[in-house]
């Protein structure tokens, strides 16, 4: 092994813990430390790096500490990991514990992620660990849809902004081909049921997801209407985590609104109804579920992913869906990046 090769597998030891601890929904600051101390990592000359290990002293690089000075020091001596072998023997058996059942078909026949965040908003890695992450997961594509800019407690996107990601993600689809990275936005929908984006440059993205993010506790018929003209906008493609509710930490009621109403909306005007995969929200309930399925409605089966670990949480939204008879069939994550492309299109233009 090259000075050079110890280095890039101490980053890569790095960034795996973290990846691992996300997936585990450790606290935030523990995969943030690893990814700080990657980066730091990632920037040293080799023979620095090696010389520092040497000399005990790789705790004087910014963002390293003692612990994270010792895996660096382990994986540039080709050594074991004993953090990085716990939680990988942890996620195995995790993995060897879930049934293999319809849920498990499902989750291999998805093939990509349409609600996806990096650190242009409120995510925690650049878009780039994201992609990769999606990559090692076996995704074929990976849509980007970071905030909107009115979310301002997330940093969301102004429109110089976006179009800025835009071209990220574009120059970014080319290096990583045939892996496809999808333009998208999660959009926030205003109180009165507009989306929070300049209209041309959504036409311009491949996926916008809308989503409430404010006023959750509005009336019922008030939601209903603000909801029902954010389904009926030709540019939404998918309706967010639809009742906002937050079941763990800062825990939140869901929003009320006629189940039955929007969901017909989405069945009508081809808004695929998200299956949000995070712990803290699997969203929607079980009972509106029924109601989406007897609608017609089709689904998106997302992770909302703000960390690259967190793709890895699909598996809860695939129970779901199929405790309620859906099929891959009704799943828009099954499809190819092109079929999502087009699927969007083909819904605007019929609207």
């Amino acid at each position: 092994m090259t000075a050079r090769e110890d280095r890039d597998r101490a980053v890569a030891t790095l960034r795996r813990i973290a990846f691992l601890l996300e997936r585990a929904m450790a606290s935030s600051y523990r995969p943030a430390a690893y990814r700080a101390a990657a980066r730091t990592v990632e920037r040293q000359e080799p023979d620095r790096l090696h010389a520092l290990a040497a000399a005990g002293a790789l705790t004087d690089l910014p963002h390293v500490g003692a612990r994270t000075a010792d895996v660096v020091a382990r994986a540039l001596a080709g050594q074991p990991v004993a953090v990085l072998d716990d939680l990988e023997r942890g996620a195995a058996a995790e993995d060897a514990a879930a049934p293999d059942d319809a849920a498990s078909a499902l989750l291999a026949a998805l093939r990509g992620d349409m609600h996806a965040h990096t650190d242009a908003s409120d995510g925690a890695t650049p878009v780039q660990e994201m992609v990769l992450a999606a990559l090692e997961l076996g995704h074929d594509w990976l849509a980007i849809t970071d905030h909107s800019p009115r979310l301002t407690v997330a940093h969301g996107l102004s429109a110089e902004r976006l179009r800025a990601q835009t071209a990220q993600v574009a120059a970014l689809r080319r290096v990583v081909a045939p892996f496809d990275v999808l333009t998208g936005i999660e959009c926030d929908v205003l109180e009165d049921g507009s989306l929070d984006q300049d209209p041309d440059l959504l036409d311009e993205l491949d996926v916008v997801v809308a989503s409430v993010h404010s006023k959750l506790r509005m009336d019922r018929a008030t939601m209903t209407r603000r909801m029902l003209a954010a389904v009926r906008n030709p540019r939404t493609d998918v309706l967010g985590h639809c009742t906002g509710r937050r079941l763990t930490g800062r825990e939140r009621p869901p929003s009320e609104f006629d189940a039955e109403a929007v969901f017909a909306a989405c069945a009508e005007h081809g808004v695929a109804v998200e299956i949000n995969s995070r712990p803290d929200r699997l969203d929607p309930p079980h009972a509106l579920l029924e109601v989406a399925v007897a609608a017609g409605c089709e689904f998106a089966i997302d992770s909302d992913a703000h960390a690259p670990g967190q793709l890895a949480w699909l598996r809860a939204g695939c129970e779901r869906a199929v405790a309620h008879g859906i099929g891959p069939d009704r799943v828009v994550t099954t499809r190819s990046a092109q079929e999502v492309r087009e699927r969007g299109r083909r819904a605007a233009a019929a609207r």
